[in-house]
């Protein structure tokens, strides 16, 4: 059986490498460091789920997910935040997101979350 995808989009390494330490036994991972690439990565490849931070270069969080809304894109979304702000949480939930972690996070809640939405799905 194919394992789940998770597309990691942040632009701090340490938080996409703390991320690949806690997920890469369960899941396979794939990258991106700004809203840009995260929005062409999921056009060229299939992800079960994307862990998105908000505050990125290029192309913030909010406006990657008012992208894949209007596109249609109903991969499920986990904003990440370090910016512990309820109306950014309203906002991504508006917006699409199914829930917001704020940093610094802990290793079991990271993947509480994740298996939370995957078997929401």
């Amino acid at each position: 059986m194919a394992r789940t995808r998770i597309l990691v989009a942040d632009d701090e390494e340490g938080i996409r490498e703390s991320l690949n330490l806690i997920l890469e036994d369960e899941y396979d991972l794939v990258f991106a460091k700004d809203g840009q690439e995260t929005l062409t990565k999921l056009g060229q490849e299939a992800v079960d789920l994307v862990l998105l931070d908000i505050k990125m270069p290029k192309l913030d969080g909010l406006e990657v997910l008012k992208r894949l809304k209007s596109q249609g894109n109903e991969t499920p979304v986990l904003v990440l935040t370090a910016y512990q702000s309820v109306e950014l949480a309203q906002e991504a939930i508006k917006l699409g997101a199914l829930d917001y972690l704020p940093k610094p996070f802990e290793r079991d809640q990271i993947l509480s979350a994740v298996r939370g939405v995957l078997t929401r799905r």
